[in-house]
């Protein structure tokens, strides 16, 4: 792993003072990039009030990890502005970040309307919830790197490039970002902060793999459910090359970027990419190879199947404008990522999964 630090001005001393004692409502707290950052957050010292639906695997990190035990766990849709509103009205969150969603997209094809009414409209109600908090709040806004129109010309994307999408899951959260640009811009305007006291972000992460994710249709997942039950691996798309990184890369950009907000609630109210450098963007193929290394032996079978749902075969971002402006870089290469994550998925059976993930967030900080 590096040898560089991130611990400067916004290492784990500062995102203490950041986020100790505040209040922060986490939605999507029971999926798997939700559970890690409450856990983070938790650790950090904030209250952090969980509002989610049921997890959808009941084997899964928020569970195996016992997160309800470290929030104020909330069972909720994001559809339902009524009751989100009241979770609003009674918390009062210092800090939002907004994770729930519909995030899959062959499950986008079965369930496209869902997909579109839970991804924007449900983005919307969370929106108006931060807009008529009588209080300071800063808005994380966690949408997708699928986002922008992509022709698979092989040129990462920016922030500022158009939006598009062909599959319904992509489509749903350009319309997102529209929404989130909207709402900054017609009430929470960074020009006229000192009316309203609201930041609004949006970041858009890679391909983010990790310990503890057991949902369907995800290539890391289906790999380690084939190896415990002896079965064979099947890929559907082994050429296709996404922006791998480990959860916690992201998360930590999502962390950072809401602690230069509170230091500076204007300066940073916009959209920033999280992805990895340019070597750790490697096919599906390249991923189940290192994968493989890490375990007994594994059987692989490629599945032919030309009426499956489009998907896009590539995938590239550029995260300049984090690095620049927030001080955020990736720390793990490839086969850090792929090596740490195996970790989890080995150890987890022996150790307490929330002492594994502690343990890899504190790792994670000392690189």
């Amino acid at each position: 792993m590096r040898v560089e630090t991130l611990l400067g001005r916004y290492g784990m001393t500062n995102l203490k003072e950041a986020y100790s004692g505040k209040t922060v409502l986490v939605t999507g707290h029971t999926g798997f990039k939700g559970s890690w950052l409450s856990l983070w957050l938790n650790h950090l010292g904030a209250k952090v009030v969980g509002y989610s639906l049921d997890p959808v695997d009941e084997k899964c990190n928020f569970n195996l990890s016992n997160v309800k035990d470290k929030v104020i766990d909330i069972r909720g849709d994001i559809n339902d502005l009524e009751h989100m509103q009241k979770v609003f009205e009674e918390y009062q969150p210092d800090y939002v970040f907004h994770l729930a969603a519909q995030p899959l997209v062959l499950e986008s094809y079965r369930n496209p309307v869902y997909t579109f009414q839970t991804n924007l409209v449900g983005t919307v109600h969370v929106l108006e919830c931060i807009r008529h908090l009588e209080k300071p709040c800063i808005g994380i806004m966690i949408t997708t790197d699928k986002v922008y129109e992509n022709n698979e010309e092989g040129r990462p994307f920016k922030e500022d490039d158009k939006f598009g999408g062909y599959d319904p899951y992509s489509a749903s959260k350009a319309t997102c970002e529209i929404a989130i640009s909207s709402y900054r811009l017609s009430f929470m305007n960074p020009k006229d902060y000192e009316n309203h006291h609201k930041t609004i972000c949006s970041v858009r992460a890679g391909n983010v793999i990790g310990g503890g994710d057991f949902a369907m249709n995800r290539i890391v997942p289906d790999f380690m459910k084939a190896i415990e039950k002896k079965e064979t691996i099947i890929l559907r798309n082994p050429q296709s090359v996404r922006p791998w990184e480990f959860v916690l890369e992201p998360l930590y950009g999502y962390l950072l970027l809401g602690a230069k907000c509170l230091e500076d609630p204007k300066a940073y109210a916009s959209a920033y990419n999280f992805g990895p450098d340019s070597e750790t963007v490697r096919s599906v193929h390249d991923l189940v190879e290192e994968l493989k290394k890490h375990f007994d032996e594994v059987k692989v079978e490629v599945e032919h199947n030309e009426n499956a749902p489009h998907e896009a075969e590539l995938l590239l971002l550029d995260a300049s404008k984090a690095k620049e402006q927030l001080g955020w870089s990736p720390k793990y290469n490839f086969e850090d990522t792929i090596k740490v994550t195996a970790t989890w998925y080995k150890e987890y059976y022996d150790v307490d999964p929330y002492e594994l993930c502690i343990r890899q967030i504190e790792d994670y900080m000392k690189e």
